[in-house]
């Protein structure tokens, strides 16, 4: 053989064995030294990956060969707000009266509020009511632009904010009797259009609470029933309903309201089940929504001393961070129930469990009443902020998901049109028929 031919052969082994260790580096069957740890979860559930680190760390720059990646809208958005208008996006506030007056201005122009929350006082009549919330959008559309959180809670029956001249929907009891996914699902459809044609965007609705203590009278008939997969089935029907119309759908009141005899408006019920009964029960409607999309829970005023003796619910990172985030694997935005309630107001200072209630885990603070009270929850936040109690990577993640919540859903300051009553009374009350005997 010639030297010739001797070099060529062994130039070509090399090839062959330089090109056979690439391709072994590159092969899906190399073994990882770091396989991912195990979630646990609620039982029938399957859990979603937690969310890890803050909207605020780097991103590692692409490599030269690779296409650069688009921005996050949302978090170039963050870079460009102040602390003050960051910290209001965690309020959600009541307002008084049925007109935009000084202190609700100031509520949005001072304090940047995330959005507000309508009671039955606030809303007299269809003209009303569309004026009022059009007001609001045209002073926040002035200010800061972020679209508000208009909100009430309209679960049906007893529980409902809007306008009298609407036709009153079944309770939940009674939607629980016939015990129809498709009709659950067309009543929730009607929720969301309802308050979409007023121009409303969140609704706190559908109460998942398994109604498992005959005495309790705050939940009774807002409940679906006292079976934990018939709740589940339900709820999460009329909570698609109401998605379906753009509009947000907040899941409550977790871990579960149904086996309580004291009301949280008055005062703090204390649950004295462990997790493992919370499991079977309670949590199951809850990991169902979770499992099927819910992008917003709302955390109930509840002393459940065998998982938090110090906490309620609302501000437990037992409950918040260690149970929903970690083993459920919710992802969304985590509203408290209002501050102002009993539960809280007799109990703890308004401020400190608004703080506490962030550092929980979660995300909006919601306080119904009182421009003082609301005032001294924006205050002690920014203070927390601003010596570092919340730190600013804690205030970014949530700022993130409400904001990705509000591009989610399409929030805009846009202007609603005057409702069709006639044609939504005439709607509902052909679903009605349709369903009940």
């Amino acid at each position: 053989m010639t030297a010739k031919k001797r070099s060529c052969r062994m130039l070509a082994a090399l090839c062959f064995l330089m090109l056979s260790g690439c391709m072994s580096q590159g092969s899906p069957s190399a073994s990882n030294p770091n396989p991912p740890a195990a979630v646990p979860s609620v039982p029938n559930s399957t859990p979603k990956p937690t969310q890890t680190g803050s909207p605020s760390e780097a991103v590692p720059a692409p490599a030269d060969n690779q296409p650069t990646q688009p921005a996050d809208k949302v978090l170039e958005q963050i870079k460009k707000m102040s602390i003050n208008e960051k910290v209001g996006q965690l309020v959600v506030v009541g307002m008084e009266g049925l007109t935009v007056n000084d202190q609700t201005t100031q509520l949005i122009s001072e304090y940047h509020v995330g959005g507000f929350i309508f009671f039955k006082v606030n809303l007299k009549d269809t003209p009303q009511a569309l004026a009022l919330f059009n007001s609001l959008k045209s002073t926040n559309e002035s200010v800061t632009g972020i679209p508000l959180l208009l909100s009430v809670d309209e679960e049906g029956g007893r529980v409902s904010r809007l306008p009298d001249e609407l036709k009153k929907l079944p309770t939940n009891a009674a939607i629980g009797k016939i015990n129809n996914g498709e009709f659950s699902r067309e009543i929730g459809a009607v929720l969301g259009k309802e308050l979409k044609s007023f121009g409303l965007n969140t609704d706190f609705a559908p109460v998942l609470d398994v109604f498992s203590n005959p005495n309790n009278t705050v939940i009774g008939d807002r409940s679906f029933g006292n079976q934990a997969d018939v709740v589940s089935r339900l709820g999460v029907a009329t909570m698609q309903g109401i998605e379906s119309a753009q509009v947000v759908a907040v899941v409550k009141h977790f871990p579960g309201h149904g086996d309580t005899a004291v009301d949280s408006h008055l005062g703090l019920p204390v649950v004295n089940h462990d997790l493992a009964h919370l499991r079977q029960l309670e949590l199951v409607p809850f990991a169902s929504a979770i499992n099927n999309g819910a992008d917003a829970v709302m955390v109930a005023h509840l002393l459940m001393p065998k998982l938090d003796e110090a906490h309620p619910a609302s501000f437990s990172k037992a409950v918040i961070t260690d149970l929903l985030r970690k083993e459920m694997g919710f992802n969304g935005v985590v509203f408290s129930d209002d501050m102002t309630m009993g539960a809280i107001t007799q109990n703890y200072d308004i401020g400190q469990a608004a703080v506490e209630s962030v550092l929980a885990g979660g995300d909006i603070v919601l306080v119904g009443h009182s421009f003082d009270q609301q005032v001294q929850v924006i205050q002690a936040l920014r203070s927390a902020v601003s010596n570092g109690t919340i730190p600013e990577s804690v205030l970014h993640a949530s700022v993130a998901r409400i904001l990705k919540l509000k591009e989610k859903y399409h929030l805009s300051n846009s202007k609603a049109e005057e409702p069709d009553i006639k044609g939504l009374n005439a709607n509902l009350s052909e679903l009605l028929g349709k369903y009940q005997k």
